[in-house]
């Protein structure tokens, strides 16, 4: 997950406008559905 937020930031740079400000928001997506994924992992496996 964490390769394709920085995939969609660096093709954001090529965008401009609202195609941009839409791959962004994919990505801030993204980096949430990281986050979730990792906290989801903790509550199964918690680091001692």
């Amino acid at each position: 997950m964490a390769s394709a937020n920085v995939m969609l930031n660096d093709f954001a740079t090529y965008l401009n406008g609202p195609q941009r400000n839409t791959a962004l928001a994919i990505a801030q997506i993204v980096m949430l559905a990281e986050l979730a994924v990792n906290r989801a992992l903790d509550n199964l496996d918690p680091q001692e």
